[in-house]
């Protein structure tokens, strides 16, 4: 028989994930809500000789690789981590002096809920927690959560699942509702299987599930992103503009199509440093072709919504979604300032009643909203394919740049073809007439630049991501020196003016 795992304490995680001698408690001595010699009273005293705690809930600072961290972690041998208006006040103070000392959270509860003992005053302070978190993120300030094995009930529902990255331990039981109370109220057990790390994680709820041994290495590199520099970016030299050659529109199609011409995944390999996946929509639901990260394109941090050909085939394209992973990108990168870059790269969005049911032109609507309408710096890359309204969702932005061989159209050109002449012999001219090469995208205005494939992104991937990495890189630092106002101005603008005589 295989022993079961065994699950750190708050002190032991943070010797863990914390730089050796940097930790230093916040925590003053507990006032509790209760008489000296009340039987809860003795029940608290016991729990602090067993746990080694005073209260359910520790609170201090830290370094992580050198960065000072507020932490806030979870006790589960203090009366099952649970929340009493004790720990529920050290949460709030500890969201408060964060957000006065611009200092991120890294958080890691692991609890049963409220504490019974104290009834619906401690279960009301679920309230406060919430307000002081999203005081907290409403000033800019990163918020990474690390769920414990078991955290369950009102932590879970409410600081335990308001994080920009969330990951959680292997194995750990994590849910809201306690399968105890589920068998006790409806005489049945509840389901295996359901509220398990690994579970929540194939339902796009958790971003990652990780051992603590990799906690600091993952924090260390969301960090370097949710911290990064926003402004004063260094400058980068801008690529001198090749002239290209005037090649029919089906030959760029044909060139995009090919199975080895380097994706998302490509690009942020070769031109991009601490790439953390992020996974979901953290609402139950998650598309693999829409792959979502923080990464940084030399210096400037950002986000990445990719469109990643991969992930997409006939059976499974791109669907509602992934669309809804692309909007929580787009909500992410208002919240933290921090720029989006979406990268077109799809053959169209999913045709079926499944797509229909699931609010497939809905999610392409609020998607052009949230996007046109963004607070953040924008930058669209058409990398590959953009069929239709999939590819039409992640682009308008402050600046677009182009592929060599990318191209943008309502539909594929034999969509078109067997529209207009019910047949697909017709595509390549279709093609031609609908302007859909980069070309023909520049001169009208929708894309700012292309970047030149030496002579095909497939054939030559890592100098091609080379250049397009150093264009991203150039992109991002003019629009770190644009005034946020005028910035969003310019972009309405642009768009404004699309087919003006």
């Amino acid at each position: 028989m295989s022993e079961r795992p065994r699950h750190l304490g708050a002190h032991e995680l943070l010797a863990t994930v914390l730089d050796e001698g940097t930790w230093a408690g916040w925590d003053g001595p507990p006032v509790q809500p209760t008489p000296d010699d009340s039987p809860y009273a003795a029940e608290l005293a016991a729990a602090t000789a067993r746990s080694g705690c005073d209260e359910a809930i520790i609170t201090g600072e830290g370094r992580i690789r050198g960065r000072r961290v507020a932490v806030i972690a979870g006790e589960f041998a203090f009366l099952a981590g649970s929340i009493g208006t004790v720990a529920a006040e050290r949460i709030v103070l500890a969201f408060e002096r964060a957000t006065r000392e611009e200092l991120p959270v890294f958080a890691a509860p692991s609890s049963g809920g409220t504490r019974m003992q104290e009834g619906t005053p401690a279960f009301v302070g679920m309230v406060k927690i919430s307000a002081a978190c999203a005081a907290f993120k409403a000033a800019g300030l990163p918020y990474i959560v690390y769920l414990r094995h078991p955290t369950t009930g009102g932590v879970f529902a409410s600081w335990g699942s308001l994080g920009q990255v969330t990951v959680a331990e292997p194995g750990a039981t994590i849910g809201f509702l306690g399968a105890r109370v589920y068998e006790a109220l409806y005489g049945s057990p509840f389901p295996e299987g359901v509220q398990t790390a690994e579970n929540l994680f194939e339902h796009g709820l958790i971003d990652a599930v990780l051992p603590v041994e990799a906690l600091a290495d993952t924090a260390d590199r969301a960090l370097n992103v949710l911290m990064g520099p926003r402004e004063d970016l260094p400058d980068v030299p801008e690529l001198v503009r090749e002239q290209l050659p005037d090649l029919p529109a089906w030959d760029s199609i044909v060139r995009s199509r090919r199975e080895d011409r380097p994706g998302v995944r490509t690009l942020l390999k070769l031109g991009a440093t601490d790439v953390l996946p992020l996974h979901g929509t953290g609402q139950g639901e998650y598309d693999p072709g829409l792959l979502m990260a923080l990464a940084r394109f030399g210096g400037a941090p950002c986000i990445v919504l990719g469109q990643d050909r991969r992930g997409q085939t006939l059976e499974a394209p791109l669907s509602p979604k992934g669309l809804r992973v692309a909007r929580r990108g787009m909500a992410l990168a208002r919240e933290l300032g921090l720029p989006l870059v979406s990268i077109v790269d799809t053959a169209g969005a999913a045709l079926s009643k499944e797509a229909e049911e699931g609010g497939l032109a809905g999610e392409i609507a609020r998607c052009l909203a949230d996007l046109v309408m963004l607070e953040a710096p924008t930058l669209c890359v058409l990398l590959g394919q953009g069929t239709g309204g999939g590819a039409l969702a992640v682009m308008p932005a402050d600046r677009v740049i182009c592929a060599q061989h990318s191209w943008l159209s309502p539909l594929p050109p034999e969509g078109a073809s067997a529209i207009l002449h019910r047949d697909t012999a017709h595509a390549p001219e279709l093609a031609a007439s609908q302007r859909v090469r980069s070309l023909d995208l520049l001169a009208d205005g929708i894309i700012d630049r292309i970047v030149a494939e030496h002579p095909d992104a497939a054939d030559e991937p890592e100098d091609f991501c080379r250049r397009m990495s150093q264009t991203i890189q150039h992109e991002l630092a003019v629009l770190a020196r644009q005034e946020p106002h005028e910035r969003l101005a310019a972009r309405l603008d642009r768009y404004r003016s699309l087919g003006r005589p």
